[in-house]
């Protein structure tokens, strides 16, 4: 790669950052259930800045593989992160997830992952680069880095800490060996098969939320059997609420209350907000709404580069448990009457990622919006999908 401004020199096969005093102030800007899982998270947001920040001179397209507002969510329960490189070999679709697991440890003798991102289908890297992290000197260093595939044939697996070991010895030291595999042979398999974890209910994961999520409980990952754990941290939502009753915050998710009080601060982060209903909603076809059903809520989303919204729209008050949820396309000034394209999907689904009658609405051709009218009872929740992806999608359960 090509030497930047943040590269420093030290053994010719590894690779040691600085770590500006900027990046130490803002990483520490964050909100845990204690000390020991700040300093944790600290180091894991050091990291994951730093590195990327290195990546983005030679590949300006690598991104975390999660928003930032989700970080605290994985970084309260388990350490490490991870990003996305694509097309950085002759396929431009091609994309690879390199895990980032720092250790503040001055011992590099064995590498130690976290069984979460090697087991949890979802989860699982490519590759694995091992960080020694010394914030106080301002450096960080990649020593090792380690294939999925390796890791778990040649790993061993620590049943009392539910982490997987590699010794030194066999990981590879030189990282342009990473990038010289990816571009000579890019369809070499680096990833070892995984079976999908068991499916939890959402009386399941409630019982689990309660019961984890007490700050009291230091080690909540090793509480229970990891098939539960990683069905419920593999449901973005379920474990953005673990975090959220760590530390005691309020409901974030209640319709309800975002339409009485105003939408909650971790929901305006990612785009919700809360608007007086236009008339183009009071006079959609196929819709009953009140002559005065006050506000709606909105969320902007990108889709294939274009700009379209969700609304959440009242059938009448808000307690009759009637809902209508609809997509549109903006218009521009280009394009003023913008249309959803045919084959657009707009989708509904129980808590626990369950379809259900009618939840589902289809562009048969391009039409001016997709919407989905459904009955819910009081604390039921809902997740939404739109089919293409909109960028930077987290399924959410909002709670009615």
């Amino acid at each position: 790669m090509t030497q930047s401004p943040l590269f420093i020199e030290t053994e010719p096969t590894q690779i040691s950052l600085e770590i500006s005093p900027e990046e130490q102030a803002q990483s520490w800007q964050q909100n845990y259930s204690g000390a020991s899982r700040h300093w944790n998270a600290y180091l894991n947001q050091i990291c994951l800045n730093t590195v990327l920040a290195w990546l983005r001179q030679d590949y300006p397209q690598a991104k975390p593989w999660t928003q930032a507002l989700q970080h605290p969510s994985f970084w309260e329960v388990v350490d490490g992160s991870a990003i996305t490189l694509t097309g950085h070999t002759a396929n431009p679709r091609h994309t690879i997830r390199l895990v980032l697991i720092p250790s503040a440890a001055i011992d590099t003798s064995e590498l130690r992952v976290p069984q979460e991102w090697v087991d949890l289908p979802s989860w699982a890297g490519d590759y694995y680069l091992a960080a020694q992290v010394e914030p106080d000197e301002g450096w960080l260093r990649i020593w090792g880095f380690t294939t999925h595939a390796r890791l778990k044939a040649k790993g061993t697996y620590d049943t009392g800490d539910r982490t997987y070991a590699l010794d030194a010895h066999d990981l590879t030291q030189d990282l342009n060996v990473l990038w010289d595999a990816q571009q000579l042979c890019p369809e070499e398999p680096i990833r070892a098969a995984l079976q999908p974890l068991p499916e939890l209910s959402a009386p399941q994961a409630e019982s689990l939320i309660a019961r984890l999520g007490n700050p009291q409980v230091l080690l909540p990952r090793l509480e229970v059997p990891f098939t539960l754990w990683g069905a419920l941290l593999e449901h973005p939502a379920w474990r953005q609420r673990l975090y959220q009753h760590r530390l005691q915050m309020p409901e974030q998710w209640s319709v309800l209350q975002w339409l009485a009080g105003g939408v909650s601060t971790i929901a305006k982060q990612i785009g919700w907000q809360q608007v007086a209903l236009q008339p183009y909603a009071a006079g959609a076809r196929s819709i009953e709404i009140s002559q005065n059903p006050g506000s709606i809520l909105v969320r902007p989303l990108v889709i294939a580069e274009q700009r379209y919204e969700l609304r959440i729209i009242p059938q009448d008050a808000p307690q009759s448990g009637i809902w209508r949820f609809e997509l549109c396309k903006l218009p521009t000034a280009a394009i003023p009457t913008a249309t959803i394209p045919k084959g657009m999907k707009l989708r509904l689904l129980t808590e626990s990622l369950q379809p259900f009658e009618n939840n589902e609405a289809m562009a048969t051709t391009s039409v001016e919006r997709l919407y989905v009218v459904v009955a819910l009872e009081p604390g039921e929740g809902i997740v939404w999908e739109v089919d293409p992806t909109p960028e930077n999608y987290e399924r959410e359960v909002l709670r009615f």
